[in-house]
């Protein structure tokens, strides 16, 4: 537990420094004559470089442990927050964004911390506290940044969120102990199975998509990217239609945030046990859904406030009964290989969203990626029919054909 606590505080300060800046962005690339589309590279370049340098960072901590791999990524941040602060040009705030992305590529490196420091039976347990703890930072962290601008101006954030890395790296340095459990095991051959049976399985998803695991793989890709694609939008969005300032997007991006903490720590165990999770997940899909489709109209803060929490709340039941759901329907020991495609997939489709996002605003207006979203999740309800069925142990052999 103690190991365990040194790593939320660690990844919730780290958090805290990465959210006080990403509300921002749509802002200052405004302010430096950037059209939607180009809000919308700048977006997606983190989750480029992050998707990259990923693999990169998990070889290096395998080699030279975990501690450095921590307290270096900690140490780049630092370095990319200070150039977002100084930046002056829409150039060096794209090149600000990669180094932010190659930063942030240690989270698989904190994870596997969590799994080479817990038992077998406790990792899910320490991997969710883990996720708490950024959940909390990515909470506080955009009202921080609108408090920095006020006090500071437009520096104020980016040399914040480096001092935020620069506490969190040296907290790291002094109290972060290598972990004990590096060694190769036959837990972690299963996983990082060959390169050919990973390909295989990134192929199936599309060859084979009716299937339980590419089905699941599908409907969390296209909800992940319409989420989390469009989000990081919602400063402009705000700024076209309430008169939202980068000095008060914070409150609004906080309030968004606190309500997927609230809803995972309070009703996501109750609700799962009520509705069981192929039925929360389709709730979740609805509710996101309508979020979206709210947002996309909203021109008041009564619709606005009503979207917002539609749309994590929605996100907070669907996406933890998917990946359950997922873990159900592949064996055991092809878990973790189908959990690595899902991310991948994911992470293509946080990649793509935000560019056509910018896209739809440039051609079509603020609210318009939104209605897109909104009309991709909803139909993802017409291959949600069998889930139900994918809750029988049963359905695990299915997956494999």
């Amino acid at each position: 537990m103690g190991k365990l606590l040194v790593l939320m505080v660690t990844a919730f300060v780290d958090m805290v420094g990465f959210a006080m800046v990403l509300p921002l962005v749509p802002f200052y690339a405004a302010s430096m004559g950037a059209t939607g589309f180009v809000v919308g590279l700048l977006i997606s370049a983190f989750s480029v470089a992050q998707l990259l340098s990923a693999p990169t960072w998990g070889r290096v901590s395998d080699r030279f442990g975990r501690r450095p791999a921590v307290i270096s990524g900690l140490l780049i941040s630092a370095l990319a927050y200070v150039v977002f602060g100084l930046a002056g040009s829409l150039w060096i705030l794209l090149v600000s964004r990669v180094v932010q992305g190659v930063g942030g590529g240690t989270v698989g490196v904190l994870q596997a911390y969590v799994a080479d420091a817990s038992k077998p039976e406790d990792r899910a347990k320490g991997l969710g506290w883990l996720s708490a703890a950024t959940s909390a930072g990515a909470v506080v962290g955009p009202a921080f940044g609108s408090l920095f601008v006020q006090w500071w101006g437009h520096q104020g954030p980016g040399f914040g969120a480096a001092g935020f890395c620069i506490l969190s790296m040296l907290f790291a340095w002094k109290y972060l102990r290598e972990s004990a459990g590096m060694r190769q095991t036959a837990e972690h051959t299963v996983v990082t199975a060959s390169l050919g049976v990973e390909g295989g399985a990134m192929t199936r998803v599309i060859t084979h998509a009716g299937e339980p695991a590419p089905r699941l793989i599908w409907i969390y890709t296209i909800a992940i990217g319409a989420f989390y694609g469009t989000a990081p939008l919602l400063s402009l969005l705000f700024a076209d239609r309430l008169g939202v300032t980068e000095k008060t997007v914070g409150y609004f991006i906080m309030y968004f945030g606190a309500m997927g903490v609230i809803v995972r720590a309070g009703l996501l165990g109750t609700a799962v046990k009520r509705l069981g999770e192929a039925r929360l997940a389709r709730l979740g899909l609805v509710l996101l859904s309508a979020g979206l489709a709210l947002i996309a109209v909203a021109h008041s803060y009564v619709t606005t406030i009503i979207a917002i929490t539609l749309m994590p709340l929605g996100t907070a039941f669907l996406f933890p009964c998917i990946t359950a759901l997922l873990s159900r329907v592949v064996p055991s020991k092809e878990r973790g290989l189908h959990m690595g495609v899902q991310q991948t997939y994911g992470g293509v489709s946080r990649v793509a969203f935000p560019v056509l996002a910018g896209y739809l605003i440039d051609r079509f207006g603020t609210g318009s990626p939104y209605a897109v979203a909104a009309v991709l999740v909803a139909a993802t309800l017409l291959i949600t029919a069998p889930l139900e069925q994918y809750m029988q142990p049963e359905s695990r052999l299915s997956a494999v054909g």
